[in-house]
């Protein structure tokens, strides 16, 4: 006799992970469960993307207690034996627009997928902020988690804040970027990310990186940083890009430093209704701050 099914969830890759019981024990990529605990949902381990180091990336990890949660590896590092041995009912991972597990090896995603359910989000640049979003609230309440008027209502305020701000700092430019090196920088093309997109839809005027190569990232010196006088800087913190602090030294970064209002920017800040919030204050934060070019 087939045994009966109490929890589905159909993914963003239209496939359905079910269950005999609602799960309680998630092994997650590591900005998933970021989000997931926010809505009060402990995972039972983590794991990172290739990017990712021999440790979590406290950018990555939001409110995630520190050494609470077993860090099972990254990328390639991420064995389907070690993910199995940590006893999920349910993995939890993210894509970027495609059916590719983001951070597992495919044969590793396969082997895993044989056996236990996976639900798998897109948080591509296909998808909004707020869509993005929804799909790990419903996830969340699929998985027991109760509504949080609270944090949404925090959202909305911080949402109005952002729009106000924006609105009164005209001419105030962002640019958002993930530094390379001394020589390099990745200039982030506003439209490829949810989270810019965002920003841009309350009113914040983002720099555009010229044209050229990359769909997300324009790499170019840093002098491209220098050349467009942004007031507002937001710099990659996760743990692959080059630390800012490191950059001492480089006199276009210094005149950027010298001139504009640094914000630390995670890239996949988990997405949760308490995360966005806390980054739209940030932003309408430095804009309220910002002088306005005359």
């Amino acid at each position: 006799m087939a045994q009966r099914t109490q929890w589905e969830f159909l993914d963003d890759r239209g496939r359905p992970a079910s269950a005999p019981q609602v799960p309680s024990r998630l092994v997650t990529y590591i900005q998933a469960g970021a989000a997931l605990f926010d809505h009060g949902l402990r995972p039972a381990g983590l794991f990172g993307s290739a990017h990712d180091g021999a440790d979590p990336d406290p950018a990555k990890s939001g409110d995630l207690p520190p050494d609470a949660v077993p860090y099972l590896g990254s990328g390639p590092g991420v064995d389907a034996g070690t993910v199995l041995a940590a006893g999920p009912d349910l993995v939890v991972a993210v894509t970027y627009g495609s059916d590719q597990i983001y951070g597992l090896d495919p044969d590793t995603a396969k082997h895993i997928e044989e056996r236990v359910p996976v639900v798998v989000i897109d948080v591509g640049q296909g998808r909004s902020f707020d869509a993005i979003r929804d799909r790990f609230e419903e996830l969340a309440h699929s998985l027991g988690a109760a509504p949080e008027p609270s944090a949404a209502s925090a959202l909305a305020a911080a949402r109005a804040r952002l729009r106000e701000a924006a609105t009164g700092a005209p001419g105030v430019r962002v640019l958002a970027l993930s530094p390379a090196g001394p020589d390099r920088v990745h200039l982030a093309r506003p439209g490829a990310w949810p989270d810019l997109r965002a920003l841009a839809e309350c009113g914040v005027a983002l720099v555009e990186p010229e044209p050229g190569p990359g769909a997300n990232w324009s790499t170019t010196g840093w002098a491209a940083v220098r050349r467009p006088a942004p007031d507002i800087v937001l710099a990659d913190v996760r743990s692959n890009a080059h630390p800012v602090a490191q950059l001492r030294g480089v006199p276009d970064w210094e005149a950027i430093e010298a001139r504009a209002r640094l914000l630390p920017w995670n890239p996949e800040t988990p997405p949760s209704a308490r995360a966005h919030a806390r980054f739209f204050d940030a932003v309408a934060a430095a804009l309220e701050e910002a002088p306005v070019p005359s």
